[in-house]
């Protein structure tokens, strides 16, 4: 969410060695040791995961930081690579429904809604596609680069780019019908929440700790709420950016920032319900306004009790694993790490339950779930599809 690509890999290197220096053991020629993730712990698996299928999508995201999720619509899963390369796979079997090679660069996944696929490019770019054949229908120029998927619904296009836009525009060609726009802090992680549409509104965090609602319509601020406040001496101490994807589940909206808390609003007010502290990049999800799971910056997962943040169970076992967010599965909570393993573990307790390598590259896309089926994203382009036990 920075200005220019300096600050972004000044914020990226200042992060590393703040985490280097807290896990710090040694020296070596003036170099900081930066403690390695842990080791995978041996463990009995209950189960066996069934892959449905599995598919090369393309090039995968081309650098360490890019998530190019795969976006579920309709019965499609649609992937994207860094060289803008779509391709759709039914979601059953995934056999290939169509390809479009935009050859445009992409650091973010495709996005949809209103019979569109949406692709938002390092160059401002807005373009879309038909869904139904993946035919380029118009394209947009906006401001800076995008770093978050678009999503679509009444009619409008909603944007995110990184000077700290929000921008709807027409479904239908792409005109611009409203903006929005809040201050960029000089410093802050490369990366933008998720978008997330809902009913009328349209819900997204900033780097400044705010989250903010406005009306899908037409731009208008429904309400905002910080959900982090920056403290400390230094820039790097004062980041709280919210980079992970809120969640809307009954009527409440869960979101984390790092350095900050996690915190439950009322969509409707923004009035803050509960928090706790809490710091994470990757996100969390929510059972039906009963537990609320998180990935926290560390690598620890966490399963909270809704409406108290008190700690129900925590799995300490993939520290600096460079975990997902959590996605509820079944009877399971699953996420993906840096060597391409996908961790299934027990709502119940936060055992392990099973584990499958899918990649040897790094999952850094939170898994999605669709029906009976959870589909998995790997940095080269890997995505797979298994069926929930």
């Amino acid at each position: 969410m920075l200005v220019n690509v300096y600050r972004l890999t000044l914020g990226l290197a200042l992060v590393s060695m703040l985490t280097a220096c807290s896990s710090m053991t040694s020296w070596f020629e003036d170099d900081v040791y930066v403690a390695p993730p842990a080791e995978l712990v041996e463990f009995t698996a209950e189960f066996e995961p069934e892959i449905v299928w599995k598919k090369n999508t393309g090039n995968g995201a081309g650098d360490d930081y890019s998530d190019l999720a795969t976006l579920i619509q309709n019965e499609m899963a649609v992937a994207i690579d860094y060289e803008g390369n779509v391709s759709s796979y039914e979601v059953l079997t995934g056999r290939q429904l169509w390809k479009t090679d935009l050859d445009v660069p992409v650091a973010a996944g495709v996005g949809g809604g209103n019979g569109l696929i949406l692709v938002g490019t390092q160059e401002g770019t807005i373009l879309a596609l038909d869904e139904t054949n993946g035919h380029l229908l118009w394209k947009k120029q906006l401001s800076s680069e995008v770093l978050a998927p678009p999503k679509a619904a009444m009619d409008v296009v909603v944007v995110r780019t990184v000077d700290g836009r929000m921008t709807g525009l027409s479904t239908s060609d792409g005109n611009i019908l409203w903006a929005y726009q809040r201050t960029v802090p000089l410093l802050s992680l490369r990366g933008a929440s998720e978008l997330v549409l809902f009913d009328d509104k349209v819900v997204a965090g900033y780097a400044n700790g705010k989250l903010v609602a406005l009306s899908i319509a037409d731009g208008n601020v429904i309400w905002e709420e910080s959900v982090a406040v920056p403290r400390g001496r230094t820039e790097l101490d004062r980041l709280v950016d919210i980079d992970s994807a809120p969640v809307i589940e009954n009527g409440v909206v869960y979101v984390v920032a790092y350095n900050g808390r996690l915190a439950a609003l009322s969509l409707d007010s923004g009035r803050l319900l509960w928090s706790r502290e809490m710091s994470s990049r990757s996100g969390l999800d929510v059972d039906s306004g009963d537990t609320v799971y998180v990935s926290d910056y560390t690598g620890y997962v966490w399963a909270l009790q809704d409406g108290s943040g008190d700690a129900l169970w925590r799995q300490t076992r993939l520290l600096r694993r460079k975990i997902t967010a959590p996605v509820i599965v079944g009877n399971y909570v699953i996420v993906g790490d840096l060597e391409g393993y996908v961790h299934w573990m027990s709502r119940e307790d936060g055992r392990f339950v099973t584990r499958v390598r899918v990649s040897k590259e790094a999952i850094r896309s939170k898994p999605v779930v669709k029906d009976d089926l959870v589909f998995v994203t790997a940095s080269d382009g890997t995505l797979t599809a298994f069926r929930i036990q």
